[in-house]
């Protein structure tokens, strides 16, 4: 084990104007992609749909996953919400990288947020590849202007950062369906003493992807399977062991599995069922996630976390009062 102490932050000094430029920024393009119509979200605005599920954390766990959430067994009702990350709407034959944010309902205890320190949710945010695309903040909002600003920043950008290039490369997949694949954190987390890594494995794999896909072709692919019966996956995590090869404030940086393997935790079982209504997208439009919707035992790590409390909350704050609908916390499966 590395000497240094492990779940240990290190904030550098211009990460908060950092962060300011990174929400300003966001929030213009989301108006910019959305000229009429409803605000979507800056990051995975297309969801292949919302669903019940079930969070059922383990039995009889030892003594160093028995943390928080996962103190003792117990079965949470939560809103699970599927999606493409791309900003703009397209068709899911697109290599992209594909979301799974999860809620968790009925969870006691005051939560990170001082507006909603009352809450009862708890969420995990996941997507469809083990390494954020960037370091840290400051490079994250760099690429983002570099995207936003015209052909030779792009070419600059990406040209002196190879390391973004191949992670872009190894993240932009097509992919079958969505409850058929693996899903990690990419952050990490507090636990107990140290920090951890969350991923979602799927106990079901065998979908492959139609020979003439249509433009929704991955929510038709759960629409046909949750019409059969339900959908599982086991909720693990990941300990930090060593602190210089498995970095808080670097989630480029692959956590190998080798050194520290993935442990079960928790069965999610998305219930059978039809989730396809109008009334049911537009519950799931409307619905908030971020990963700071969280009890102390699970604090949110490092730099790309520390931004997402400061750009999730603002942008899903404009979202909302530009759509006049009501920011809200679900407290069951009720519509």
């Amino acid at each position: 084990m590395s000497d240094k102490l492990l779940a240990q932050e290190f904030i550098p000094p211009n990460e908060a104007a950092d962060t300011r430029d990174l929400a300003a920024r966001l929030k213009a393009k989301i108006i910019r992609d959305n000229p009429t119509g409803i605000m979507r979200r800056d990051a995975h605005p297309k969801m292949h749909g919302v669903v019940k599920a079930e969070f059922i954390v383990e039995p009889d766990l030892p003594d160093d996953l028995r943390i928080g959430l996962f103190g003792e067994a117990k079965t949470y009702q939560t809103w699970i919400r599927f999606s493409n990350q791309d900003g703009t709407i397209q068709a899911d034959k697109a290599r992209d990288i594909r979301g799974m944010a999860i809620k968790l309902m009925g969870v006691p205890g005051d939560k990170l947020l001082p507006a909603e320190r009352n809450e009862q949710t708890q969420d995990f945010i996941l997507i469809s590849t083990n390494v954020f695309v960037t370091r840290d903040v400051a490079q994250f909002d760099a690429m983002l202007k570099a995207m936003t600003s015209g052909f030779w920043p792009k070419v600059i950008f990406f040209g002196t950062h190879w390391r973004v290039v191949w992670n872009l490369i190894k993240s932009l997949k097509k992919f079958a369906n969505p409850l058929q694949m693996r899903y990690w954190s990419t952050t990490p987390y507090l636990f107990g003493t140290t920090a951890v890594k969350y991923s979602a494995i799927p106990h079901q794999t065998d979908d492959i992807i139609p020979t003439n896909p249509g433009p929704d072709y991955l929510r038709d692919a759960m629409i046909a399977q949750l019409a059969k019966g339900e959908a599982l996956f086991d909720f693990c995590v990941q300990l930090q062991t060593n602190a210089e090869r498995m970095p808080i404030e670097d989630p480029g940086k692959e956590w190998q599995e080798s050194e520290s393997p993935f442990r079960k935790v928790a069965t999610i079982r998305i219930l059978q069922q039809s989730f396809d209504s109008e009334v049911q997208r537009t519950f799931g439009e409307n619905l908030s996630y971020t990963p700071w919707h969280s009890l102390p035992a699970h604090r949110p790590l490092g730099g790309i976390n520390r931004a997402r409390k400061i750009v999730y909350d603002a942008i899903s704050t404009f979202r909302h009062e530009y759509n006049h609908v009501p920011r809200r916390e679900p407290t069951d499966w009720s519509i």
